[in-house]
């Protein structure tokens, strides 16, 4: 599943954000769509024997790399919406408690419930979206920002 769907499906949503000029979107789902390759290649990788000296400090650094990525990302949504917020916010929260879960299993246990949250909102979220864009609505509340594009024009018309 991470391969293909978390991977290649949204790699190949990145490069559809891309052409419509949606560079958050583009950003987010190509990074992502990385990780879920990279993690898969990864594990493959490891069960096969290729990486048999790997150690829990491996994942631990992996997992903070994409929590540092996350994190980067998750400042940006405060200028989107509110219920993207949460999602970046639930995922970075995911990745610390994922690197920190390499070394404890209650951590790591944690990590799955916060992995339920987030991915619960981000299904909202993308639901939401969608709902609403189709319908031409406010169906499913997301809690828009204003956008950078409004803001230019409010500054440009000031005297």
């Amino acid at each position: 599943h991470g391969l293909f769907y978390g991977g290649a499906a949204q790699f190949a949503a990145g490069m559809w954000e891309f052409a419509t000029g949606n560079t958050f979107g583009a950003s987010a789902f190509t990074s992502y769509g990385a990780f879920w390759i990279s993690l898969a290649a990864f594990l493959w990788a490891h069960q096969g024997g290729l990486f048999a000296g790997a150690q829990e400090i491996d994942m631990f650094i992996y997992f903070m790399v994409w929590g540092a990525l996350s994190a980067l990302l998750w400042v940006i949504t405060f200028r989107i919406n509110k219920a993207l917020v949460v999602v970046f916010g639930s995922l970075v929260l995911l990745f610390l408690l994922l690197a920190i879960g390499e070394y404890s299993t209650g951590v790591h246990k944690a990590a799955g419930y916060v992995g339920l949250f987030c991915g619960g909102s981000a299904i909202y979220t993308g639901y939401a979206t969608l709902l609403n864009e189709t319908w031409k609505g406010t169906f499913l509340p997301i809690g828009p920002y204003a956008s950078p594009s409004s803001d230019a024009a409010e500054l440009k018309a000031e005297p």
